[in-house]
């Protein structure tokens, strides 16, 4: 995303404004995260804190229509370990403790 690093832009989630009761000032102030995800083309968006994942993936995907998929990085990674075979897919007993 451009500008990148300590110069992006913040989502309009943070500081804990997401459980307070200003639901649209977040939408509203998150419109310049909205603009810079869709300028990018992205589908999937890699949330640094539940504060970003949840302003990005519930309000700002439903209110601009970004189309995106969201998750944190320890979910990105847990998939590449899954599909490099690295962490094995439980099959059988899949409730069960090892």
């Amino acid at each position: 995303m451009q500008p990148l690093a300590a110069d992006n832009y913040c989502c309009g989630g943070g500081g804990g404004i997401w459980s307070m009761p200003f639901a649209a000032e977040r939408v509203f102030h998150g419109r310049i995260k909205a603009r810079q995800i869709r300028e990018t083309g992205a589908r999937l968006v890699i949330a640094p804190c539940h504060n970003c994942r949840d302003q990005i993936l519930r309000s700002l995907n439903r209110e601009y229509d970004l189309g995106v998929e969201v998750k944190y990085l320890w979910q990105l990674v847990a998939d590449s370990l899954a599909g490099q075979g690295v962490v094995e897919e439980e099959k059988q007993n899949p409730g069960e403790r090892r």
